[in-house]
């Protein structure tokens, strides 16, 4: 049943199937930032321990003795403030709109992309092997930090989210499969929010600005297929486990 209150006008739905993104700014306003800034702090120093939130690292590209954290997910049940902030808010309410139907939460994670973080190779969402818990997907880009060029803002390919899948699963977008596509620069500001379509390629630079690019990444599913949450985190954690509870000696690869 959608919710009662109406966020998106017909026109941005329409936009939204045609571009598949759609930019709302100033979706939250400065309070409402400080205080979800303040949750994102309190999450990036959590420590690392086994057992609960996950806690991701990556190698500087500018000096590679340091390790940067590239970003946590799995974290709304140890936040309750962030957790209200994920299932309950105008996030959700839009979402929803855009999906013609109730949302619930497939994933969450915070993207920090520390000075010296690398960014993301061309890709579509669905490819991660999405299509074994539901058919389509929403994903939620919710800015902490000021996101623009120099730090690697995100970069998407508008109308080709049409073609349904176009690369392999479990592989990034060939040069091949990209090579017509124009990719736009999105730059956005706190409290600036992107909604993207499963099937959107979309990419990201690395950070070689003096700032982190923190970002929250929350991706729905319609309700009706299902809450796939817990069981998308007890998969991925069977090949891709936060860096404290991997096995030593064992390589482990990002691969979409």
């Amino acid at each position: 049943m959608m919710p009662e209150h109406t966020y998106l006008p017909t026109t941005e739905i329409d936009q939204f199937k045609q571009e598949g993104f759609l930019l709302k700014k100033n979706l939250f306003n400065k309070l409402e930032m400080d205080n979800i800034k303040k949750w994102v702090q309190e999450i990036e120093a959590y420590p690392e321990v086994i057992g609960k939130y996950w806690r991701y690292y990556e190698k500087s590209l500018i000096e590679e003795k340091n390790r940067l954290l590239s970003r946590i997910e799995n974290f709304s049940p140890d936040h309750q403030e962030m957790n209200s902030l994920i299932n309950k808010s105008k996030m959700v309410t839009i979402v929803s709109e855009l999906l013609g139907e109730q949302a619930v939460l497939f994933k969450e994670k915070i993207n920090f992309k520390m000075p010296g973080g690398n960014g993301f190779t061309p890709h579509q969402d669905m490819q991660a092997g999405w299509n074994t818990y539901a058919n389509f997907y929403i994903t939620v880009l919710l800015s902490i930090d000021e996101s623009n060029v120099e730090n690697g803002c995100l970069e998407v390919a508008p109308g080709y989210h049409n073609l349904g899948l176009i690369g392999e699963m479990w592989k990034p977008l060939t040069e091949n499969e990209i090579k017509d596509m124009k990719f736009i620069p999105i730059a956005t500001q706190p409290g600036d929010a992107i909604f993207f379509d499963c099937y959107i390629p979309h990419r990201s630079q690395p950070n070689f600005s003096n700032s982190p690019r923190r970002i929250l990444y929350l991706t729905y599913n319609r309700l009706n297929e299902g809450n796939h949450r817990e069981q998308y985190y007890t998969d991925k954690y069977k090949n891709y486990p936060p860096d404290i509870e991997r096995e030593a000696n064992k390589e482990y690869v990002f691969k979409v």
